[in-house]
């Protein structure tokens, strides 16, 4: 199986660059706040969001070359996220990240809040001086879909009667906007054809669905040490996602377990075995595919270079998470 240092390959300079400007670029600011910047970027993580941004800019330079523009514009990608996780963190009371302290429990989640704020302020500075206000209204909106996924998360938290549809907007906000937008404003910077930014739009969203999609499967079939969190964490804290909505169709009684909350003994594990007992696995298997395969479809235009077959394998690599 291909790993993560492998598909980044073609812009692996360029991420080890994009580390250090960060560093720098979070600036002497205040001493606590840096700190906790300081961790968030020496926590590892597979830095996947601006690698995506990086080989999307490297494919559709003639040269292969980089701008300082997309180069930024990876670096305020980066920002975006780690700024998202923290605050993540914060609201789903997570003591580690990656294996790290998260900044709260290292902190406190005061502080932890304000280095989210701090790094959204910071994105939000260097996103203006790229001097794009296209570019400026895709990541704007990335920021108000990250807190508007985050809402909705809590508002439809054991809600049965949501839609389908409300899921998949859900996991759009939080996942899949940042890589579609993100993106669509790489092809911006280098001029792409409206076809072709819809083309990188999609590519970023569909793969962003499938990576949700894929972790969705996971919390029911994962070990504790390869989610990182309890398994079934999601289910117990009552989100449901596509696993959970197929369940609920061939076992309506799931519903009711939910709607109590699993407030009995027995509840969550006989939750859990109609989950796993139903078809809700494969099909959810089947959705994840399909978003993989319509994300590969999106970018077939690219011409073909080291950078475009690194994001023509990326959506093949989301879905052997499962295997």
């Amino acid at each position: 199986m291909i790993t993560v240092t492998e598909l980044l390959a073609p812009v692996e300079n360029d991420l080890e660059t994009l580390l250090s400007d960060l560093r720098s670029l979070i600036g002497a600011g205040h001493p606590i706040l840096q700190a906790a910047a300081e961790h968030l970027f020496s926590a590892g993580g597979k830095r996947i969001r601006p690698g995506i941004v990086l080989l999307i800019s490297r494919a559709l330079a003639s040269d292969g070359e980089l701008s300082a523009r997309h180069r930024r514009l990876a670096e305020i990608t980066e920002m975006i996220h780690t700024a998202s996780l923290v605050h993540d963190d914060v609201v789903d009371e997570a003591s580690t990240r990656r294996g790290v302290a998260t900044v709260h429990s290292r902190f406190d989640a005061r502080v932890a809040v304000l280095a989210g704020d701090f790094l959204f302020a910071q994105a939000s500075w260097h996103l203006a001086n790229l001097d794009d206000l296209d570019v400026v209204k895709l990541l704007s909106r990335v920021i108000m879909d990250l807190a508007d996924g985050e809402v909705k998360q809590g508002l439809y938290r054991y809600e049965t009667g949501q839609s389908f549809e409300t899921y998949l907007e859900k996991s759009y906000c939080k996942t899949a906007s940042l890589i579609a937008n993100s993106s669509r404003a790489a092809g911006v910077l280098s001029a792409c054809s409206e076809v072709q930014l819809d083309g990188l739009y999609q590519f970023g969203r569909q793969l962003g669905l499938a990576f949700q999609v894929v972790d969705d499967i996971l919390d029911f079939t994962g070990s504790e040490q390869q989610l990182g969190k309890p398994a079934a964490s999601d289910l117990a804290s009552g989100y449901l996602t596509a696993p959970c909505f197929y369940a609920m169709e061939e076992h309506p009684e799931l519903k009711a377990l939910i709607d109590r909350q699993f407030s009995g003994d027995q509840d969550l594990d006989q939750a859990l075995s109609m989950v796993r007992s139903s078809k809700a696995i494969p099909r959810t298997r089947e959705l994840a595919e399909t978003f993989a395969r319509e994300s590969r479809e999106a970018i077939a235009w690219l011409p073909d270079s080291p950078s475009k077959r690194a994001l023509m394998e990326l959506p093949d690599f989301v879905l052997s998470r499962l295997y």
